[in-house]
């Protein structure tokens, strides 16, 4: 049995979850020389801290994991309710302090939660069949328990976070057999709400997108950061200025460096070669994801990596396309890569349950 499962084992999702974990620290390494290498050497305390989680979550049936989801639920609700009364760091109360060097970001954690517990969920509506889940009072309950946390991280405010939630919920939704005409309507909704939403946007948001459509309206303030990440990834070139060499990095001009602009860091030291790299290995990790949620053994095995890969592939496509300049700034970290520990434990706690699903997989159970 353990041969088999071994056999069946989807290696090429670890094994591309190291090679980003090992460009992140040669990233972090050459961007914090200037602080004395501080949250590089955190960053490789937080990767064995973060290892017995993924052997944890590869090795025991995430069926088994999956009965726990509602008490974690309550628990992470719980958290999310807390933190709100935390002091603000960088203007939102996300984190909780843990000594003076250490935080704990519980929407991070919450990401994992919510998917083995809508896993849970989706699987308890279709007991007598998929299509139950377009059972109205049914997808009711659904969407509510999915509001909670995303209404509590918008709170904080971390809008960032409260989308990559939404795309792993829509992700879970879509392959768990929705109804189209629930699609069409949740569209039409969302293009008639939208200039509402807008409207009523806290004045950072609205000044946020802004930005992001006309940087050069302020070059010195909220403009800033996406100058000079452009100006860093176009400095790079095809090779990059060379680790320890590029201006943006090593001067300061890009803030947060080791977080949301790590990819802007990468572009300009190590160029197009690196960053190009990198965004393959996303979609293989991405296209991965999906492949073990079509081929997963049953429905929970599923509905959890495929909430995975919209996790994987919302934090890809927008931290990479705000530092570019194609999306807004969300403060989004790049999974494996940003310096976090929540962030690098959540994600490898993901990677150890694709690990996991693609081990029991048998066949593809999502297509009908």
């Amino acid at each position: 049995m353990g041969k088999k499962l071994l056999k069946n084992t989807e290696w090429t999702i670890l094994i591309v979850s190291v090679m980003l974990v090992i460009l992140g620290l040669v990233a972090l390494f050459s961007a914090t020389q200037s602080t004395e290498y501080g949250e590089f050497k955190r960053q490789v305390q937080w990767i064995f801290i973060s290892i017995p989680f993924l052997i944890l979550a590869s090795i025991i049936d995430y069926n088994v994991i999956v009965r726990f989801s509602t008490l974690a639920y309550i628990v992470i609700i719980g958290l999310l309710i807390g933190v709100l009364f935390t002091p603000p760091i960088s203007g939102a109360s996300s984190w909780f302090k843990i000594g003076e060097a250490f935080s704990f970001q519980p929407s991070e954690l919450g990401k994992i939660v919510i998917i083995l517990f809508l896993a849970f969920l989706i699987n308890k509506m279709q007991v007598r069949g998929r299509k139950e889940i377009n059972k109205i009072w049914k997808l009711a309950i659904i969407l509510i328990f999915s509001a909670i946390p995303i209404l509590l991280i918008i709170k904080e405010p971390d809008n960032g976070t409260a989308l990559a939630y939404i795309t792993a919920i829509l992700f879970m939704l879509f392959v768990s057999g929705i109804d189209k005409k629930y699609i069409i309507f949740s569209i039409a909704i969302v293009i008639i709400v939208a200039p509402i939403i807008y409207a009523n946007l806290p004045e950072h948001a609205i000044k946020r997108i802004q930005v992001f459509l006309n940087p050069g309206s302020d070059p010195r303030g909220a403009g800033y950061n996406i100058i000079q990440s452009k100006l860093a990834i176009g400095a790079g070139e095809i090779f990059g200025m060379g680790l320890f060499k590029g201006n943006q990095t090593q001067l300061g001009f890009l803030h947060p460096k080791t977080t949301d602009f790590v990819f802007s860091v990468i572009g300009e030291e190590m160029g197009f070669i690196a960053t190009g790299s990198i965004t393959i290995l996303y979609i293989i990790l991405v296209t991965k994801s999906i492949y073990v949620a079509k081929t997963a053994k049953d429905n929970i095995g599923s509905y959890i990596a495929i909430g995975i890969a919209g996790i994987f592939f919302f934090h890809m496509t927008e931290n990479i396309g705000m530092t570019i300049g194609l999306l807004p700034i969300t403060g989004i970290p790049l999974p494996f890569v940003s310096y976090g520990g929540s962030s690098l434990i959540t994600n490898f706690i993901c990677i150890g349950l694709l690990l996991n699903i693609s081990s029991r997989r048998q066949k593809a159970i999502f297509v009908e």
